[in-house]
């Protein structure tokens, strides 16, 4: 595949998210769809995180828990120590990823069925505590969280603050879709660096592996933080958005569905949960029109799809253009 080649479809995802989507959505008024892309988009990026465990050999449903825990500290950091927002992103994902390391060193030991339960107690116990600590304010959760201000640099305004913005919901779509393109290109890069390829010999043979001088119990430590880093950073934004955060915020069906959009976009391309993500989305609230059997609808489409497709949607799309 030529340079030009792998460039034009970047160029177009850029184009159609950058530009298309705000045009179009300008144009039919429904600025209230603001909201709904950047809600996938952020979903996206917290699923990325997810498939990069998946990546490791591991079936990762606490995701959840990260993304609450990123939306608390951001939220904290905010309304009680006055901190800028955009200071507390980073400080967010840098939160999530340390405690991941923590809990990790011991649950990464632990394959298949056995890590995917012990991850998706995690969601439940981030939930508890949210509830329990004084600091998080409780079943109250924390609300009139301000909008995020300006961001200045020598001087110079690189960011307006969305308080003084006539459209504050284009502003979080165009913050969103941003991190989203800038973490899928980092997970591309990562997948296709030297580190990712040793990454996925953890997912073939783990054994085999460590038996010729990898370390095995870095790269699943370092995979995860990243993927924690990815769930604290979107928890944040969540919360600066909704101008609030509660323990139900992110529930064990919040981590299930990380995982799901995985599954449905394609566990074996990076853009998979791009892709599984938009599906599920828009999939889902497109079944609300059937009622009491939307859950029913809903669960034999996705096993029919993980009958026919278990690669993914993806999958189908690269097998349609080698047979053309």
């Amino acid at each position: 595949m030529t340079r030009s080649m792998k460039i034009a479809p970047i160029a177009a995802l850029l184009a159609v998210v950058f530009v298309a989507v705000p045009v179009l959505i300008s144009m039919s008024g429904r600025t209230d769809l603001f909201y709904t892309f950047t809600s996938v988009a952020l979903l996206s990026i917290a699923s990325a995180g997810v498939w990069l465990t998946f990546y490791i050999g591991r079936i990762n449903i606490g995701q959840g828990a990260y993304a609450l825990m990123g939306g608390y500290v951001s939220a904290i950091l905010v309304v009680t120590y006055g901190w800028s927002f955009w200071l507390t992103l980073p400080v967010a994902g840098l939160f999530c990823a340390a405690a991941s390391v923590l809990i990790g060193l011991p649950i990464l030991r632990l394959r298949g069925v056995y890590f995917a339960m012990v991850t998706l107690v995690l969601t439940e116990v981030a939930r508890l505590l949210a509830l329990a600590l004084p600091i998080t304010n409780g079943a109250k959760g924390m609300v009139s969280i301000p909008l995020p201000g300006a961001l200045s640099a020598f001087g110079l305004t690189i960011i307006p603050d969305f308080a003084t913005l006539h459209n504050a919901r284009l502003a979080f779509y165009l913050l969103a879709v941003a991190l989203m393109v800038l973490c899928f290109a980092v997970v591309y890069r990562l997948v296709h660096s030297r580190v990712g390829k040793l990454c996925q010999s953890l997912q073939q043979n783990e054994e085999l592996a460590s038996s010729i001088g990898v370390n095995i119990a870095y790269l699943r430590v370092v995979a995860y933080a990243v993927s924690s880093f990815f769930g604290g950073v979107a928890g944040a934004i969540f919360a600066a958005i909704s101008q609030s955060i509660y323990p139900s915020s992110f529930t064990v069906t919040d981590s299930v569905n990380f995982m799901l959009n995985c599954f449905l976009g394609g566990l074996g391309y990076v853009f998979g949960p791009m892709l599984g993500t938009l599906v599920l989305y828009f999939g889902w609230d497109l079944l609300f029109q059937t009622g009491r059997f939307q859950l029913l609808i809903y669960s034999t489409l996705m096993i029919v799809l993980m009958l026919f497709l278990p690669n993914g949607l993806l999958s189908l799309a690269i097998t349609t253009r080698k047979k053309g």
